[in-house]
């Protein structure tokens, strides 16, 4: 059976399935559709959150990253699964005991004020949309390829499927809807792996392989291999970084920062029944996620040995069908500088700008014509980062039920993570704009009916954001990790742990930190993107890493601030006393 029509049943199944389980689980009250009731199991909210949390970003493009970056990539490594284990310990279980189920509802009354719970829903809005533009992207580049549509077209689709159990099913429809995509994206992330490790290094396992001597007798090292192989062709060597230490620090800070402070996965630790059980399901969540992390710099190592095996030197007449499928989506270009014929795959970009502008005509070759100007370097490949996982199990000419299952998983991690935002955008419109500060006589009724309008409406605004996205799917998922850094992490960190901080002091410092960090990064991203390079970034931080740097000026405005106003009542300064011992409850 064919890639294409296997792709169909794979997607059509799982589709199904969702749709099943959001009409199965449908929301009838407040409680279901924001925290599932909270009566989730540990192991199912364990692997719920691991599928929130591990988005687009984690299956499509981080991998990506890292086979074009090497040991540059580490940070998204490092930082995600850091940022989980500062949430998972140090935020969790006082927010649980504080039983206040959104950011907002924290801050407003940790802060004892609407005019911060407004603030911190701002907040909300906009690291939210910002997050979920990569998932709708990423469901847009599974659809372009594996289902032959229109990248557009495929995040309209995307928005239906989750329009339906988002909107449906609220949180308890997520929730259950999220433990058939872990299952399913994390199946589809392990088995080409341990298929192309088997092939590459005889090992069954990716994480061991990629410290394993290549399977064809000649006793080198598989990341040797990958190093000779790159810097023969003018690349920069696999295991070697390019960004300096300042950035590198900046940026894993932000991701570590940003993660602890992501409310759609903060409201995770609130379906379960207990504090201990919230403890348990992070645990859990854990173990999951280091499934798909452990393996991700194997896949990217082995993706690039054969992206340049396969593809360097090859007659572009005589492309294999994987090639021409991908170009036809715009995620592949080639320009033929000398034109032999031949694709010649070199370290540097290949156009200028880097991303292909096509014109819609073809080449002597039956190339796709592209407006941009050839670049200085040899190069002649322009490769999306954010193909990599889902073009990798054909370029390693596996089974097709294996490409179609990857294209499975893609779609499931994009929508998992999208769903969750979503609800967040849409708790944060019903729950504390409408019942906490404009309409605090709003009935259940009209609250959950509220919350459902607004998660339609975010579904019609996020998928604007996938289809003009501000930067590969990564890429713009650090830029709303940077964003949560600056505004919420100061906030929730001294809410807990400050007794001092107060009111003033919040607001200022969560407006500070985000009017700062998306300032910077809309000036290189949209206003003066040719000056987006190390020569004019500020301390050497890049748009990715600022969240950092806002981060610090939050925490300065709001310790500066705090110290020339009021103290916050005593019955607060006591509450935050209390929320220190976490109860098991």
């Amino acid at each position: 059976m064919s890639a294409q029509v296997l792709t169909y049943l794979f997607v059509g199944a799982s589709f199904a399935l969702y749709i099943g389980i959001a009409i199965w689980s449908r929301s009838a009250s407040t409680k279901e559709f924001y925290v599932a009731g909270g009566h989730v199991n540990p192991l199912a909210n364990g692997a719920a959150t691991a599928a929130d949390w591990m988005s687009a970003a984690s299956f499509l493009s981080m991998a990506g990253i890292i086979a074009f970056e090497g040991a540059d990539g580490a940070r998204y490594l490092m930082g995600w699964t850091g940022g989980y284990v500062l949430l998972a310990l140090l935020f969790a279980p006082y927010l649980r005991k504080f039983a206040k189920f959104t950011v907002p509802d924290f801050v407003g009354d940790r802060y004892y004020s609407s005019t911060a719970r407004l603030v911190a829903v701002i907040c909300v809005i906009f690291i939210s949309f910002t997050y979920v533009a990569g998932q709708m992207r990423g469901v847009g580049i599974v659809f372009s390829r594996f289902l032959e549509v229109d990248i557009n077209v495929g995040v309209i689709i995307g928005m239906g499927i989750v329009f339906f159990y988002a909107v449906l099913g609220g949180m308890k429809g997520i929730t259950y809807t999220q433990v058939a995509q872990y299952c399913v994206l994390i199946f589809a992330y392990l088995m080409p792996a341990i298929y192309i490790s088997l092939i590459l290094t005889g090992n069954p396992l990716p994480m061991l392989g990629l410290g394993s001597k290549m399977a064809d007798g000649s006793g080198i090292y598989l990341l040797d291999k990958l190093d000779g192989l790159t810097t023969e062709l003018g690349m920069a060597a696999f295991t070697s970084g390019a960004k300096s230490t300042v950035d590198m620090f900046f940026i894993t800070a932000a991701l570590m920062a940003g993660t602890a402070g992501l409310p759609h996965v903060i409201v995770r630790f609130f379906t379960v029944p207990k504090v201990r059980d919230a403890r348990i399901s992070a645990g859990y969540a854990l173990i999951f996620i280091a499934l798909l992390y452990t393996t991700a710099p194997a896949v990217a190592a082995f993706a690039r040995i054969n992206i340049i095996n396969n593809v360097d030197g090859m007659v572009y007449a005589d492309a294999p069908r994987w090639f021409g499928k991908w170009e036809d989506s715009g995620l592949i270009a080639w320009h033929d500088k000398n034109s032999d014929g031949v694709v010649q795959y070199r370290g540097g970009a290949a156009l200028n700008p880097a991303k292909p502008n096509f014109t819609g005509e073809r080449g002597e070759s039956g190339e796709r014509i592209v407006a941009n100007d050839p670049s200085a370097s040899d190069n002649e490949l322009y490769i999306d980062r954010d193909i990599i996982v889902l073009a990798h199990p054909e370029i390693a000419q596996l089974p097709n039920w294996v490409i179609a299952l990857v294209a499975a998983g893609g779609l499931a991690a994009a929508l998992s993570t999208a769903a969750g935002l979503l609800l967040v955008i849409s708790t944060a419109v019903s729950h504390d704009l409408m019942k906490m500060t404009f309409r605090p006589q709003t009935t259940e009724k009209e609250e959950l009916l509220y919350a459902r309008i607004a998660a339609a409406l975010a579904v019609g605004v996020a998928g604007l954001f996938g289809i003009y996205p501000p930067g590969f799917v990564a890429q713009v998922v650090a830029f709303a990790f940077g964003l949560a850094a600056a505004s919420f992490f100061p906030v929730i960190l001294l809410g807990i742990f400050y007794k001092r901080m107060n009111k003033e002091a919040a607001i200022s410092g969560m407006i500070t930190g985000l009017v700062f960090t998306f300032s910077y990064i809309v000036y290189f991203k949209f206003v003066a993107p040719g000056d987006n390079n190390p020569e004019h970034w500020w301390f050497g931080v890049s748009p990715e890493g600022i969240g950092t740097l806002g981060m610090i000026l939050n925490f300065a405005v709001s310790l500066i601030v705090c110290r020339f106003t009021p103290p916050p009542p005593a019955e607060v300064q006591q509450l935050v006393e209390n929320i220190r011992v976490p109860a098991a409850r």
